[in-house]
């Protein structure tokens, strides 16, 4: 009889979750996925948390495999010749292949005072505890630090509910939008009475106890400061002596492989294939947690994996309950000036993060069935630009 085939997912996120799901279609592989949370978090919904109108959260049972077993404990380190990874509840588990699907959260501000007197929120924990300081005193003004997607619907969801809020942009106000888009948002901000702050001048150079200084010398009173600029990703890959871009993402070739050990396959935020890494978020992530399984399935079946291909179909921001936006874009991730706004981009909105949850479910229930990526047919020429650009030794 022959040997189940033991494949260890790092991380139960959007990525793992489709990673794990989509690797039991063959019979002869057993799943484990390590997550340090027993409940899956829609991470696309945290800012509804920090304003009370959703938990954020899903249990496993409704997107996960039942084949799949959830281990709920935290990976401290991954030893790649041995093929095991070390818990931090002291247990080791050995493996055939690994999926390593961390994924991202709060990158550490490097501005003084930001660590000790911002609050971040890119994870469960960090949005429940937003959630709380923002509970305690119901009439004291927020600063969000931050004008991307999760500092915009941080902005917007929390005006909504009647605070007052101050967005400071460190720029432009949404830097991905056409300015189309940003039009729109910046009119809805206005009507629901946020003070949007842009410019090179709205840099954060400090922040204290009671105020955001500015780079332009501005000192904003602030009770709450909320801070949302920037992602990194954990550094276990580097720890255990993989090989990582810059920001931390686990290096692979274009099968999504690690460029260290062919037994590694990385997924969603967490991945940098050929150094072009993708948009961080989970639609990237719903994309390459599949196709990271499918490089592990074809290795299993003795044929080439195929290589790794995301496409974009734009960029969805709530703004508040009632309105949002969804901004077109090219597959290749770059944003057109189409754009979906009002009550029709709520709506669009709420539809994109129930159908997100219901992808993993059927997923889950039909493992393989359906093909979730869609074709990017500027990467190849995207990746010669990039090698061209790259001095030689």
């Amino acid at each position: 009889m022959s040997k189940n085939i033991e494949v260890v997912v790092i991380g139960g996120g959007y990525a793992g979750v489709m990673a794990a799901n989509r690797l039991t279609k063959r019979d002869d592989v057993s799943v484990t996925l390590i997550n340090p949370r027993p409940r899956f978090v829609e991470r696309i919904r945290l800012h509804q948390l920090v304003a009370g109108t959703d938990d954020a959260v899903a249990e496993y049972g409704k997107v996960l495999n039942e084949r799949v077993r959830l281990v709920v404990d935290t990976v401290t380190a991954i030893d790649a010749p041995a093929r095991s990874v070390a818990l931090a509840s002291g247990v080791a588990l050995g493996y055939d292949y690994l999926v390593y699907a961390v994924g991202s959260g709060s990158a550490d501000p490097q501005v003084p005072g930001a660590a000790e007197f911002a609050y971040p929120l890119a994870s469960l924990e960090q949005a429940e505890r937003v959630r709380a300081v923002v509970d305690a005193a119901p009439d004291a003004p927020v600063t969000v630090v931050g004008a991307g997607p999760s500092g915009i619907e941080t902005a917007a969801e929390l005006a909504e509910r009647g605070r007052s809020v101050t967005l400071v942009c460190g720029g432009i106000l949404g830097p991905y939008l056409h300015p189309n888009g940003r039009r729109s948002v910046a009119a809805r901000l206005a009507r629901l009475g946020v003070t949007v702050l842009e410019g090179p001048g709205t840099t954060v150079t400090a922040v204290t106890r009671t105020a955001v200084r500015l780079a332009d010398d501005r000192e904003l009173p602030s009770a709450i400061t909320l801070w949302t600029a920037g992602f990194g990703v954990p550094d276990l890959a580097a720890r255990s002596g993989l090989r990582t871009d810059a920001l931390g993402r686990l290096r692979t070739d274009e099968t999504l492989t690690s460029i260290d050990d062919d037994r590694i396959i990385a997924a969603g935020d967490s991945a940098a294939p050929s150094d072009l890494p993708f948009r961080m978020g989970c639609q990237s992530a719903v994309q390459t947690g599949p196709q990271a399984a499918e490089t592990v399935l074809s290795r299993l079946a003795g044929t080439e994996p195929a290589t790794v291909d995301v496409g974009f179909a734009g960029q969805c921001i709530s703004l508040g309950r009632r309105h949002g936006i969804f901004q077109f874009s090219s597959k290749d991730d770059q944003a057109t000036k189409r754009y979906l706004g009002g009550r029709p981009g709520a709506l669009l909105k709420a539809v994109v993060c129930w159908s997100t949850v219901w992808q993993l479910s059927y997923e889950a229930r039909k493992p393989g069935v359906r093909t979730w990526w869609s074709e990017d047919d500027q990467r190849e020429q995207r990746l010669a630009a990039a090698r061209a650009a790259t001095p030689t030794r």
